[in-house]
């Protein structure tokens, strides 16, 4: 059954994806005049924490209320006042001077609409007393279904009277506020944004969600549970949005160094294919226009790569789906942070294959990016057998899409683009992060072990596995999602951006 907007104030529209309707809301600084309305009785909005969605969520949400005429409505930033976010977060203009940056729980107990960005394991520690501070009737709001998980697995629930609202951007911090500022001269350029109503004690909880995301710059809105995002989102991430992506291209390099390629022409014809052409065929003109794409004499190696892989990748996305499910992925990242004084977080871009990386990107000519067919081949099956674990666990396919191929393409495959795959993984959050590390070398061994051996011992193209992928209605609910907002690509430099560099816990 699909899920519907309840709302007075803004004018959603139902949207067919590949045969199933959905509701939808089109953003756009159109809708700007509507937050007054939105968000009648909110006067102090308390974004807690500074890590990869804080200060873009932050610095939107300021500048969103500013257009709307809402000068009476502060964001104010939460932070431990010995964290060292609290310098950035005054550079950014948030200072104590002005009411806009103070103690973490001092500044949930005065706001009326708490967005809660700290890191997750920070919020598995600390909800108790979080929700614990917060006034009566005010609005929790979460970018990420964890927290719900972890207390699912601790068996405790939202205290009655407050809202508990989602509006999960599918893209990193950076790629929120960059989009967000293109934005200002294509009307709707941002990052798509998923929304949930998980309790409404004041009646109005979709109307302050969907304000949160049209302040956000969200192109469009998709209704989701604060459950089925957790689920997808920490499953995605693991999967062809980071881990599976850095599995993919560490396995294709070795392979194709065996197989006498120079260093520099493995990294273009796997990193470099991938993030250059691959993604921006994948952005433009779908999955399948990849295969299209494809020279003819070239097709049968990419079918070969693509039926070799699909299965070896979708045996792990399963395996990782049910963990976390099943609560024991949100418990794995947990006790991680926990060892974190012992065993930190290390460089995962300081391997031989990374720094000949740093050359090819320093004497990289876009329109020599080469288009390789059994790069294209493991990669593409790798996003379809994600896309069709997700299918068959009843999510929507706006969630899909969103989760498993505009993330990917739109938001974080441009980031090692620019420089490599930390400045891609590590943009994200510790939860984010730590999956990577995990599955990456999963996605690696498998592949290896079993996709590119049963190639070497002749495995040709399955007909039938060909079929299931052009016909996939995937592609149709694509081509929706598509048509719903600009085609702006995201500006990355390899010199950073706004918010770049380095998830913190605060």
């Amino acid at each position: 059954e699909s899920l519907t907007f309840d709302t007075k104030i803004f004018e959603p529209e139902t949207v067919t994806m590949a045969g199933e309707e959905e509701q939808i809301l089109r953003g756009g600084r159109n809708l700007f005049p509507l937050l007054k309305d939105a968000w009648k009785g909110i006067k102090k909005v308390g974004v807690i924490g500074w890590g990869s969605q804080g200060p873009a969520q932050a610095k939107n949400v300021r500048d969103s209320l500013v257009d709307a005429g809402m000068d009476d409505v502060t964001v104010q930033i939460g932070l431990r006042m010995t964290s060292a976010s609290c310098d950035e977060a005054r550079e950014a203009g948030f200072t104590e001077e002005s009411g806009t940056l103070g103690e973490t729980f001092d500044v949930i107990a005065d706001s009326d609409l708490v967005l809660l960005l700290i890191a997750d394991a920070a919020q598995a520690t600390l909800y108790p007393r979080i929700l614990a501070t917060m006034k009566p009737g005010a609005t929790l709001g979460l970018s990420h279904g964890f927290l719900l998980g972890v207390m699912k697995n601790n068996g405790d629930d939202f205290r009655p009277d407050i809202n508990v609202v989602l509006v999960a951007p599918k893209g990193m911090g950076p790629s929120v506020r960059r989009l967000y500022e293109q934005g200002k001269e294509v009307n709707g350029a941002g990052i798509n944004a998923s929304c949930g109503i998980h309790q409404d004690y004041t009646g109005n909880a979709t109307e302050v969600a969907l304000g949160w995301s049209v302040a956000l710059g969200s192109p469009f809105t998709f209704l989701t549970t604060l459950e089925m995002e957790y689920r997808s989102d920490i499953y995605g991430e693991r999967g062809i949005l980071l881990g599976a992506v850095h599995g993919i291209v560490e396995s294709l390099f070795r392979r194709y160094t065996r197989q006498g390629m120079s260093d520099e022409d493995a990294f273009k014809n796997t990193v470099e294919s991938i993030t250059g052409p691959i993604s921006k065929i994948i952005s433009s003109k779908g999955i399948d226009a990849v295969y299209e794409a494809i020279p003819a004499d070239q097709k049968e190696e990419f079918m070969t790569a693509y039926c070799a892989s699909y299965g070896p990748a979708k045996d792990i996305l399963l395996e990782c789906y049910e963990d976390v499910h099943s609560g024991n992925e949100l418990k794995s990242v947990c006790m991680a942070v926990d060892r974190f004084d012992r065993f930190p977080m290390k460089k995962i871009d300081g391997t031989h294959m990374w720094k000949v990386g740093e050359e090819v990107r320093a004497k990289r000519v876009e329109d020599d990016i080469p288009l390789h067919p059994f790069t294209a081949g493991v990669y593409v099956a790798t996003m379809i057998a994600q896309i069709d674990v997700l299918r068959e666990k009843g999510h929507s396919f706006s969630e899909v899409c969103n989760e498993s191929i505009i993330e990917a393409v739109d938001s974080l495959n441009p980031y090692m683009h620019a420089r490599g795959v930390a400045f891609m993984v590590d943009n994200c959050s510790y939860t984010a992060r730590l999956g990577s590390r995990k599955w990456a070398p999963r996605f690696d061994y498998n592949l290896d072990q079993q996709a590119y051996v049963a190639v070497d011992n002749g495995l040709k193209p399955d007909p039938e596995m060909e079929s299931q992928f052009l016909q996939n209605p995937v592609h149709a609910a694509q081509a929706t999602c598509a048509s719903l907002r600009p085609t702006v690509d995201i500006s990355v430099t390899a010199e950073g951006g706004d918010g770049v560099g380095g998830a913190r816990d605060y």
